[in-house]
């Protein structure tokens, strides 16, 4: 095929973190661009053909049928011509039909290089890739952008083995020098990193790591090899990023690429970019194997105070990695516990240290664990309402105890669902991309760390860990007035209050004084006493709307029963208020506050 056909130019964008079409828009409101018409999500599906012996790709030609909701194109493309993330290449695009016989197409000149370059062998489909495109026209003086925002799924033999996401803008006529402008925009957001080659070569690395036998031939052009030393260079800094979080951690398969390791310009961005929403994928992009971590942190007095935070997210994050092949596979409700409770120290851990850190790059990084941390929290609530549901029916009579099932399968079917959307949501591209820029993170020194604002500004932790051990401490002590006569609702803030000050102290604890254990110890009773009471809380008001729900499927004796197992729940929540003040007094009290003291004077 020669050069002289169609020339493509066009900005190639590999998306290595969540991104919005929103913020890809207003980067390009910076450069000059609006957006003529509306945003708009098209499916598109590519299947890429070749003989079966690869003579297209021996040929530096790619050839594929796209089926769009208008009908059926091919398009055949050359090598191309890369600077930056410019891409030129020469694009031949005709009508075709489904089939893979080029006679049956009607005549154009990309059928005919496809027909020359098959010399006469059958064509196969070698690998598909399923894509969802977020798509805008933009325009400017002198010239039009076709922007796409790409999450694409590679299918081979009738499976998904990868998923990836690109950001495409391609120069529909006019002036090129818009484009320069536009990349120079673009390349201010982290999420966004020159692309290591074509979709199709991205996806023929995705067959040949599935063990699926690909023709000959590819990889075998200069552009391929190229193409594969970059990606082996970024598959091994991937590698070193799961090694140095697990210490010594096992890298299994179809990882997805590094997130760009930039320790630069977030700016004061303050909020950051905004979570992308995506289709689940099947199977999961990302498998990680890890050893159990340490038993602490390893925090220390002279730590820098950011480096302290990488520490303790780094420690919580290897955690949760460790626990989520359980949780996937969801036979110990604990392996979902434990992710949980990781997820939960990372939150609480940027509320300790997020202001170290750039706002922008603390935003990136705190976006998709919130939503984790929800999915893992809706199952891991009800498996706590069904494990005590059960405790409650095995201590009735044997003649008592059917009266209960009904209301312990209505949870046990509402947990299922649960479970489903919690997967889906670990097998997204979204949650690879982020483990993937949070591994990144979590292992790279001063990545993201605001500067010493002075010479003398308190940067370690013995200089500003107490202050923030102390404010934590305060803020639970505020209750003291209101304790007396708080609703429920006021006692569960407590509750979560009490938590952030035992983590708190816990992120520390290697640097603080052995009586950081006397204050961990009672914080922790107080806790639990109040998440008792929540939970006997929210047991009562589920008993209750099921009973009003269900009035009409329940028979007598299933109504009475579950009723039996609402009063009990009522009783219990009497109890648990009328005995909160031992484990309060225990925390607001002098004894406490000397042993916090002592603990921080350590430092």
């Amino acid at each position: 095929m020669s050069a002289d056909g169609p020339l493509e130019v066009e900005l190639k964008y590999r998306v290595s973190g969540p991104l919005e079409m929103e913020t890809v828009l207003a980067y390009a409101a910076e450069a000059g661009f609006h957006a003529e018409g509306e945003v708009a999500e098209v499916r598109v599906r590519d299947r890429y053909i070749d003989t079966a012996d690869g003579r297209l790709a021996a040929a530096a030609v790619a050839a594929r049928l796209r089926h769009r909701v208008d009908g059926i194109v091919v398009t055949v493309k050359t090598p191309g011509a890369r600077h930056g993330a410019l891409v030129r290449r020469v694009e031949l695009e005709s009508p075709a039909t489904e089939s893979l016989v080029p006679a049956d197409w009607p005549p154009s000149p990309a059928r005919d290089v496809i027909a020359s370059h098959a010399d006469g062998a059958d064509l196969v489909e070698i690998v598909t890739l399923d894509q969802v495109r977020t798509a805008v026209d933009l325009v400017t003086d002198g010239a039009q952008v076709s922007l796409t925002l790409d999450d694409v799924t590679v299918v081979a033999q009738g499976r998904a083995i990868d998923r990836f996401a690109e950001l495409e803008a391609e120069l529909a006529s006019g002036d090129e020098s818009g484009l320069h402008r536009l990349a120079e925009r673009l390349e201010q957001e982290p999420a966004l990193a020159h692309d290591a080659g074509t979709k199709l070569e991205r996806a023929m690395r995705a067959v040949a790591d599935a063990g699926i036998a690909t023709p000959p031939a590819f990889g075998e052009s200069a552009e391929d090899r190229a193409a594969a030393l970059e990606t082996a260079a970024l598959e091994r800094d991937a590698e070193a990023v799961v090694a140095a979080l697990v210490g010594g951690a096992e890298r299994l398969v179809d990882a997805p690429p590094q997130a760009p390791a930039d320790g630069s310009s977030d700016g004061s961005d303050g909020a950051g970019a905004p979570e992308r929403q995506v289709e689940p994928a099947a199977p999961s992009v990302v498998s990680i194997a890890v050893r159990p971590p340490g038993k602490t942190p390893g925090v220390t007095g002279e730590d820098a105070f950011a480096e302290a935070g990488r520490k303790v997210l780094r420690f919580h994050f290897a955690r949760m990695l460790a626990h989520e092949e359980g949780t996937r596979d969801g036979s110990d409700p604990e392996e979902l516990h434990s992710m949980r409770v990781a997820t939960r120290r990372m939150r609480a851990a940027w509320r300790v240290f997020g202001s170290a850190y750039r706002p922008g790059r603390a935003q990136r990084m705190k976006g998709h664990l919130r939503e984790v941390a929800g999915r893992l929290g809706t199952v891991r609530d009800l498996d706590v309402l069904i494990d005590g549901l059960r405790a409650y029916q095995s201590s009735l009579a044997a003649s008592e105890r059917a009266g209960i099932e009904p209301l312990i399968a209505a949870w046990e079917a509402e947990r299922e669902d649960a479970r489903i959307l919690l997967v889906r949501d670990l097998d997204s591209a979204a949650y690879h991309q982020w483990v993937t820029a949070y591994s990144h993170f979590v292992v790279t020194e001063g990545l993201g760390a605001l500067p010493q604002p002075t010479p003398n500004a308190p940067i370690r932790v013995r200089e500003m860990a107490g202050s923030r051990i102390w404010t934590a401490y305060e803020d639970v002590r505020a209750y003291e007035a209101t304790l007396r006569w708080a609703d429920l609702a006021t006692l569960h803030q407590l509750r979560i209050t009490a938590k952030r000050l035992r983590y708190a102290v816990e992120f520390f604890r290697e640097a603080l004084g052995p009586d950081a254990a006397i204050a961990i110890a009672r914080t922790v009773a107080l806790q639990d006493h109040l998440g008792a009471l929540h939970d006997a809380e929210v047991a009562a008001m589920r008993a209750r709307t099921f009973l009003v729900e269900s009035s009409g499927r329940l028979d007598e004796a299933e109504t009475a029963a579950i009723g039996r197992y609402l009063t009990s729940r009522e009783k219990e929540m009497a109890r648990l208020r009328r005995t909160v003040g031992r484990p309060w007094r225990a925390v607001v009290g002098p004894s406490f506050r000397r042993a916090l003291a002592r603990s921080i004077a350590a430092l």
